[in-house]
């Protein structure tokens, strides 16, 4: 669904996920990727950072599988083929963060106090380091040697997947504070 289907079907939620995500490094990105979310995400902070950890894993998966695949070319160097294995490592640690994340979250609904602050806190941690990890992958393609069209391929996919990790962990945050300020007395 494009941004004005969205818009037209519910202008609300649309401008409300506009206003979130002004909040992101990454707000066009964001608006971008949440825009079909509008019906689902309605004016629901839980259900935007749900749907921003959906998107981010999906792209995480897509880059996972991307690595891979190209770990599989022939004419890799000896330190390109090094750097994609530690991505491959990387991005698997990635998805099974945000897997569990978005788990995590979704059983969130009816929790308050201390078990909200506990259980929030989890996410937050697994999608920042979800995060520290695409960049750690990134980093692997740094330096001499590494100037090919190996690093162009996986730092392109690898990028936006970071990009759209840390818009999520930013809805993830601004939910949390939201939650906690609609929790005191």
């Amino acid at each position: 669904m494009t941004e004005s289907a969205a818009s037209a079907q519910n202008p609300n939620a649309t401008d409300f996920i506009k206003a979130s995500c002004s909040a992101t490094h990454y707000p066009a990105l964001c608006v971008d990727c949440l825009s079909s979310y509008a019906s689902t995400v309605q004016q629901n902070e839980q259900r935007l950072a749900q749907a921003s950890l959906e998107v981010s894993l999906s792209r995480a998966q897509a880059a996972s599988t991307f690595v891979y695949r190209l770990s599989k070319l022939k004419g890799i160097t000896p330190r390109e083929g090094l750097a994609v294995k530690d991505c491959i490592q990387n991005m698997g640690d990635t998805v099974a963060q945000l897997s569990q994340s978005l788990k995590e979250l979704g059983g969130m609904r009816m929790l308050a106090g201390q078990n909200f602050v506990w259980h929030v806190g989890n996410v937050k941690t697994w999608v920042s380091t979800a995060l520290t990890n695409e960049n750690t992958c990134l980093d692997g393609f740094s330096g001499p040697g590494m100037d090919g069209s190996v690093k162009v391929a996986i730092r392109g996919r690898i990028l936006n997947c970071a990009q759209v990790t840390s818009n999520a962990l930013a809805l993830v945050n601004r939910f949390a504070a939201r939650h906690k300020v609609a929790d005191l007395p």
